[in-house]
């Protein structure tokens, strides 16, 4: 090497360094993804300059936030998740750009953000606690110093008719998600609080924990609706957008700024279409399968919340800790309750979980805003002719006779398999004291 080209060397890497990230800049600035499809009702896009796509009743994110997450995963890691678990299609890669030694990835407003790798996995910053990070605990006592969120899904109540959570069937009791999913809350509460754990329910009343009503995101409606509607449709927009949108968003400040807690168990009952809820359909069938965040789909990832939360979840390798959970809490539920795996029809934004026959990973609005691990129960089948049955007995103890066999109650069989899986999980995966 001449004098010369030793003496400049530095700066002629200098100018290719800044010309290849110009480069890299305008490339992902100008991406080659079409806008994404808009559902009939309400759109999950909003018109927007590039780069500023949000879900409904979303706010921009602060992809500062991902700071911390420095140097902190391999590339290998990264693309890994990012491949088998965390997205369903192409279309990552028109914003997200790998590189040997970062991610590049574009933000909220048409800027970028450098994710660096590390060479070797780092600790990374999080507000909860690993099974491998639990200290030792006594053995009757293997949810010690475990701090645990449940969420009953849905609101019941009054408000059950209005969100779609409601039927009745032959003069019965009507059947009421939310108001089943808080029985079981209370039912499992003391369970794991005998178990050594920390328990908060997210709500305790058949009541939204939001304070928005469906009357104040009329605009919202409006501006997230696809096509002009009438008043009508306008007015069930804004109360979906209320009891699926504004409730999920307040019940995440408060698990994430209140609770803080190291898992969520967000208690659903599974149900299948039952077309007039005054006339419903009852099937033969019933199932069970956990959700875990995850396979987000071509037209989430182009949307820039979502594509945040995406990153940050697989930074904070929360699906690691779900599926490490999730196995053992999907096998014990299935054992006890005798319930066969639910199987998603080929084509849906799903992902199975290493194979296993009851994990799927989903993008819903609980799992993803929820910080920290979350496992989303479906269990059974609300308009089963059995579930039904054993809706219909009530809560009770010790059995009863139901479709030709001696059950327990449903909601304590719910309760009793759920505390069980924890137990075991945590019982097999932590150091016990002497």
């Amino acid at each position: 090497m001449s004098s010369f080209l030793r003496r400049y060397f530095p700066l002629f890497l200098l100018i290719g360094a800044f010309v290849a990230v110009v480069s890299l800049y305008l490339k992902i600035k100008r991406g080659n993804a079409e806008p994404p499809p808009q559902p009939p009702e309400i759109a999950e896009t909003k018109s927007v300059p590039e780069g500023n796509t949000l879900s409904p009743l979303a706010q921009p994110p602060d992809w500062q936030a991902l700071a911390p997450f420095q140097r902190s995963i391999t590339r290998a890691d990264f693309e890994r998740l990012l491949t088998t678990v965390f997205t369903i299609g192409e279309n990552w890669k028109n914003f997200i750009l790998l590189t040997d030694t970062n991610a590049v990835i574009k933000t909220t407003d048409g800027g970028i953000f450098i994710l660096q790798f590390a060479e070797e996995a780092a600790p990374i910053p999080k507000s909860w606690k690993g099974t491998s990070e639990l200290p030792a605990a006594p053995a009757d006592k293997p949810l010690q110093d475990l701090h645990i969120a449940i969420d009953p899904g849905h609101i019941g109540g009054e408000w059950a008719k209005m969100e779609e959570r409601w039927f009745i069937h032959n003069g019965g009791t009507p059947v009421t998600e939310g108001d089943m999913t808080l029985a079981v809350a209370k039912l499992l509460q003391p369970k794991l609080e005998a178990l050594g754990a920390r328990v908060s329910l997210v709500r305790d009343k058949p009541e939204p924990v939001t304070t928005v009503r469906p009357e104040a995101l009329v605009q919202d409606a409006e501006a997230a609706s696809a096509t002009p509607q009438e008043p009508e449709s306008i007015s069930r927009l804004a109360q979906r957008l209320f009891y699926r949108t504004a409730e999920i968003h307040s019940r995440a400040e408060i698990v994430n700024n209140q609770i803080k807690p190291d898992l969520v168990l967000c208690l659903h009952f599974n149900a299948e279409a039952w077309g007039d809820p005054n006339t419903p359909t009852l099937i033969p069938r019933t199932h069970l399968h956990l959700i875990l965040n995850g396979a987000y789909n071509n037209e989430e990832v182009a949307l820039a919340d979502q594509r945040f939360t995406m990153i940050k979840k697989l930074l904070s390798h929360t699906h690691e800790e779900e599926a490490l959970v999730g196995r053992t809490v999907a096998d014990t539920f299935a054992e006890i309750s005798q319930l066969p795996p639910y199987v998603y029809p080929p084509g849906g934004s799903v992902v199975s979980v290493d194979g296993h026959p009851f994990l799927w990973a989903r993008n819903l609005l609980a799992n993803r805003l929820y910080d920290c691990p979350v496992i989303y129960m479906e269990p059974y089948v609300m308009n089963s002719t059995l579930d039904y049955a054993r809706i219909q007995a009530g809560d009770y103890d010790g059995v009863k006779e139901i479709e030709g066999q001696f059950r327990p109650s449903i909601f304590r069989e719910y309760a009793d398999a759920l505390a069980e899986g924890l137990r075991r999980h945590y019982s097999a995966n932590r150091a016990k004291t002497d």
